[in-house]
């Protein structure tokens, strides 16, 4: 069944191959976040089956989530060549740690910050103010202003707003509905982000296990999300497996 699930999610992804350029990712198990050896090993089974339909490895990212075993896993697979795509980040001390294992890129949630600082009675926010928006802009300028190459990808946007107060960006992924609104707004849409000139930097972090370790364990909030989306992705893969099962029998 597991295997099945991973021919899916393979398939899926070789056809999208067809239609967009560049690369697709595909996402190891999210209930693999926590081994580091496990998470190596399905990635590697990820990259041969693509190979097997005559997808290289340059098109294909593998997803990983930002814990610290997710983070040394893909300090492997970076040194063997396999690029990898670090989700579920929330904090500077992921990214920095990203940063440090060669990671191609990381993928800030943009929106799932926001969400935790509302819940938590904060707010209102201009797009400026945005907490997921400032996170994002700390990565930049820290990622800029050291020579990091990891590209930084906002993801998980709520609306058109803080897209736009990230404008410069090294990428955006952005879902249907907001880039309808995008493409309706008219005006101006200056460019706020710049590796020349990328804004206040924080002081720069060295960290081992055990310093990652405490600094998330000072961060509620980025602890708290990347938890809780480890437990979303879970979820979804669990109820895949039982839809896949519920078809087999």
């Amino acid at each position: 069944m597991h295997a099945i699930c991973d021919r899916l999610a393979v398939t899926f992804g070789a056809e999208l191959t067809k239609i967009v350029p560049g690369r697709v990712s595909t996402e190891v198990d999210a209930d693999l976040s926590f081994d580091t050896k496990a998470t190596i090993d399905k990635a590697h089974a990820i990259i041969a089956a693509y190979k097997e339909r005559g997808i290289e490895k340059e098109r294909v990212l593998i997803k990983i989530a930002s814990t610290w075993e997710g983070i040394q896993a893909a300090k492997v697979l970076q040194a063997e060549g396999i690029d990898c795509n670090l989700t579920l980040l929330f904090s500077l001390p992921q990214a920095v740690a990203c940063a440090d294992a060669g990671a191609f890129l990381i993928s800030p949630f943009v929106g799932r910050i926001l969400d935790w600082h509302v819940k938590a009675g904060g707010g209102p926010y201009t797009a400026d103010t945005d907490p997921g928006v400032v996170s994002v802009r700390s990565i930049y300028a820290y990622y800029k202003t050291h020579g990091i190459k990891t590209v930084v990808m906002g993801a998980s946007f709520r609306n058109t707003g803080e897209i736009e107060a990230l404008a410069g960006c090294d990428r955006l992924t952005i879902g249907p509905a907001l880039l309808d609104e995008l493409a309706a707004a008219t005006g101006d849409l200056p460019r706020k982000l710049t590796p020349d000139s990328p804004g206040e930097t924080p002081a720069k972090l060295v960290l081992d296990e055990k310093a990652f370790r405490f600094a998330m364990n000072e961060d509620a909030m980025g602890t708290e999300k990347l938890a809780e989306g480890i437990r979303g992705f879970v979820k979804d893969l669990r109820s895949l497996r039982k839809l896949v099962a519920a078809k087999l029998a």
